[in-house]
């Protein structure tokens, strides 16, 4: 596959991501406390249309987690910005993930909980039956058609086409996602997370569920150690989680060069984002496309034939999500994108 054409401004990011010391181990146990104290952060404040809004979603979740409220002074509305800018900082490192998955494994190994839910239920359910017609569709040369949630009603011609279907969550968490998938028929399942705590977690429960088919894996998707391709991958949280890092621009470009390495050609691309909506997850796409692309002409490869070029279209999104009017634009708090690998 043809190396990613960078920037010379996007090499030097991608360099000084590599070369700069860990952001991990300069937090500090309050730091930790603090993004605890304020989980909610996460699934209250999602994917509307402007800064301005989610900063004040996110204020609102902060001050209802007993930290200081804004005020009608502009000093203390800067301070409750740092502070949301902070803790949203938090939730893109490692160090926070470990610690929530070791209390989700003592929760579940002491009550029999599954942890945490991003998105709810309703949600996991959605884009589960929601990929399975559409790897149909696909599986059959058709594209997708406008109706979401939609089951092929040939359920014997279902788990054929299934089989062909290699699925990869990244970002797994607790493997609740992949154990929709199983139930809907996917059977060659694979789930990765950069947190030994949540692979631990997702195998007790999918031990417990009676899924101890779905393959589970310690691996940090930017610096992946996979070298297999998947018809499938899908994201739930995961882009979010990495944009909140403090480093999160750059993240995101290690993110997109790892993925188009792990996908399939032909194969789809699913992300389910609470941060992004439809079109700014459009937008990345075709900026990574742009940097893999690079010029008109394709390298060729040793044998003198045209060398393939990783790149995502744009194929569907769900529709039936709930919708909000903000400032008489449309939004959703929590998207579904779906992407062709060409």
């Amino acid at each position: 596959m043809a190396a990613i054409r960078l920037t010379p401004e996007d090499a030097e990011l991608l360099h000084q991501a590599r070369a700069a010391p860990s952001a991990v181990d300069l937090v500090s146990d309050d730091d930790r406390s603090v993004a605890a104290d304020s989980w909610s952060i996460k699934s209250e404040y999602g994917s509307t249309l402007d800064d301005d809004q989610r900063n004040a979603d996110a204020a609102e979740a902060l001050s209802a987690g007993n930290l200081r409220a804004a005020s009608d002074y502009s000093s203390d509305k800067d301070e409750i910005e740092a502070d949301t800018e902070a803790v949203s900082s938090m939730l893109g490192l490692q160090s926070y993930w470990d610690s929530q998955y070791a209390d989700e494994l003592t929760n579940f190994r002491e009550h029999g909980h599954v942890g945490e839910v991003w998105f709810g239920s309703e949600v996991m359910d959605t884009v589960a039956s929601w990929t399975k017609s559409l790897c149909s569709d696909v599986s059959q040369g058709q594209f997708p058609n406008q109706a979401d949630n939609a089951k092929s009603q040939n359920v014997e011609q279902d788990f054929k086409f299934l089989d062909g279907w290699s699925v990869l969550d990244i970002g797994t968490g607790n493997g609740l996602l992949l154990q929709e998938f199983a139930k809907e028929g996917f059977s060659n399942l694979t789930g990765t997370d950069y947190s030994e705590g949540a692979i631990d977690l997702a195998r007790s429960l999918a031990e417990r569920n009676g899924f101890s088919n779905i393959n589970l894996l310690v691996d940090d998707v930017l610096e992946t150690k996979l070298e297999g391709k998947f018809q499938l991958i899908v994201d739930k949280g995961t882009l979010d989680a990495i944009g909140l890092h403090p480093d999160g621009p750059i993240k995101r470009i290690m993110y997109w060069e790892s993925v188009s390495k792990l996908v399939a050609s032909g194969g789809l691309l699913v992300i389910t984002s609470c941060n992004s909506t439809k079109d700014e997850l459009m937008q990345e796409v075709e900026n990574f496309n742009q940097r893999t692309v690079g010029s008109a002409a394709e390298p060729e490869s040793s044998d003198g034939t045209q060398r393939e070029l990783p790149t995502f279209q744009y194929l569907s999104h769900v529709r039936t999500y709930p919708t909000f009017t903000f400032g008489g634009s449309v939004g959703s708090r929590v998207t579904t994108v779906a992407f062709l690998r060409k």
